[in-house]
């Protein structure tokens, strides 16, 4: 590992929690070729040794700050002895122009693709971001063991988890997702991104659909996830349908459980993350 990568993080903030620390970071990002943030949670565990660890992906609109104000999963992450890694969407104030005009293109909206198509091609590289970059970031600075990491996410950010997972067979002991978006090339929010970032061949699409990609993995890596029967996004944007389907198709692994009276929102996945977490917890034992 480079000196440059073990000496590249800069503290921003540090708190005490369950007997934890939950701090915040800043690095500049190679692939990126920006300033990129995320935030740890490192259980009182972390004090003997390096600890497994779960890379959390969030959604649309949000930062690496997000998960770890409003989930809750710092308790059950102190219990059971899980460092929690979230973190940003995107990258920020790149200087690219239109990177603040919407809300679901942009800044805070990376979709975990890396970006082919001008302007956002320079900085817009999130897929090796998390799928590489960052993990080794952490492994060289922080008391993490990358050799056992899950990997979950919540909208936008589930989709990433889908994904990643899938394209990096043997990267992660389990996976798991909240809401997801399951089939971005068929979906508003998905086509908006990736035409923006890939173009117009939907070809190109296909490698960061989670539906897709079902019968191109090497891995029968179960996937556990939970979705709210009161989420307004569920039939427009979600399409879990689709998912299910590939994966009955391609005798893929799946539990998929629907909530009654549930939303999209972080009130719902902070109902349900510490099933999460110690179904994490089981994988990253073994």
């Amino acid at each position: 590992m480079s000196d440059s990568v073990k000496k590249s993080l800069k503290l921003i903030s540090s708190s005490r929690l369950f007997e934890g620390d939950l701090q915040r970071f800043e690095h500049y990002s190679k692939s990126c070729d920006s300033n990129m943030r995320f935030s740890v949670y490192l259980p009182p565990q972390a004090k003997k040794g390096k600890l497994p660890m779960l890379l959390w992906l969030s959604g649309l609109t949000c930062n690496d700050e997000n998960f770890m104000l409003k989930s809750g999963a710092q308790r059950y992450a102190a219990e059971l002895g899980i460092a929690l890694v979230a973190p940003d969407t995107s990258p920020r104030n790149t200087g690219t122009a239109g990177e603040e005009d919407d809300w679901d293109f942009g800044s805070g909206a990376g979709f975990y693709v890396n970006a082919t198509r001008l302007p956002w091609s320079k900085h817009f590289q999130m897929y090796d971001y998390v799928s590489k970059e960052l993990p080794a970031v952490l492994g060289a600075n922080l008391p993490l063991d990358i050799a056992r990491m899950s990997i979950s996410g919540h909208s936008m950010g589930g989709h990433g988890a889908l994904i990643v997972a899938l394209k990096n067979p043997g990267m992660f002991r389990s996976v798991s997702a909240f809401s997801p978006i399951c089939a971005p090339s068929k979906c508003p929010w998905g086509i908006k991104a990736f035409s923006g970032y890939l173009g117009d061949d939907r070809m190109q699409w296909l490698q960061y659909d989670a539906s897709e990609l079902i019968d191109k993995t090497s891995e029968k890596l179960s996937l556990l996830i939970d979705l709210g029967a009161a989420d307004e996004y569920l039939e427009a944007q979600l399409f879990p349908d689709l998912l299910e389907e590939a994966c009955v198709e391609h005798k893929h692994p799946l539990k998929l459980r629907i909530h009654p009276g549930y939303d999209h929102s972080y009130y719902f996945v902070a109902s349900f993350i510490g099933d999460h977490l110690k179904y994490h917890a089981s994988a990253l034992a073994g």
